[in-house]
């Protein structure tokens, strides 16, 4: 398998735990905090945060929704390398920046992932949660879910595909170079979701 090179927005959030995981499993990684970061990037991740990510996109809000923006910011060259075919994957906070409609809300976005998404499902950190999830495109056993102030993914384009859902809605699924995760699989022994976003990597360079 050749080597791949992994940028994980490291503005705020789990991006250490990113980083980690993908390093155990072999794989070379950059903290992006720069334009420049990204060149060379094989793909990126966008990790759960908090308000700092979403305060800095939405100083170009109106920029994103006229499809333009300001050239000079991170998010404006990320945007354009999605449209471009760069996997992408974003978990929590990240799945939200990716999601075209996020309801209720007009913060910025990059809005490149066809689905519609609700900040906050589950309610404040305290109602966090764990949960086995099945997610058959990673294999049969269980995967272990962690939702920390978690959004959801309320409706999907005839183009996405729902790889994992629960009762409440849809917590995981692909649009092309698009992954969303609305859970961290960061945050648990298991490298399963990892690896899958390391199987769209491959297929992608081939």
């Amino acid at each position: 398998m050749a080597t791949k090179r992994i940028g994980v927005l490291g503005l705020q959030g789990d991006f250490r735990e990113h980083i980690e995981k993908l390093q155990s499993l072999g794989v070379e990684t950059r903290d992006v905090r720069r334009v420049t970061d990204l060149e060379g990037l094989d793909a990126l991740i966008l990790p759960g945060g908090e308000s700092t990510a979403v305060a800095i996109l939405e100083r170009s809000e109106a920029g994103f929704e006229a499809g333009v923006g300001r050239p000079d910011t991170i998010f404006d060259s990320i945007r354009k390398l999605g449209e471009e075919g760069l996997p992408i994957w974003g978990t929590c906070m990240g799945s939200i920046l990716l999601a075209k409609d996020i309801e209720g809300s007009k913060q910025g976005r990059l809005g490149l992932m066809d689905i519609s998404i609700r900040r906050n499902a589950f309610g404040p950190q305290r109602f966090s949660a764990e949960t086995e999830l099945h997610i058959p495109a990673i294999g049969e056993e269980p995967f272990r879910g962690v939702f920390i102030r978690a959004p959801l993914i309320t409706k999907a384009g005839k183009d996405v595909e729902v790889l994992g859902e629960i009762v409440q809605g849809v917590v995981m699924a692909r649009e092309k170079n698009l992954l969303a995760t609305v859970f961290h699989p960061e945050v648990v022994d298991d490298t399963r979701v990892h690896e899958y976003f390391l199987k769209m990597i491959e297929s992608k360079k081939k």
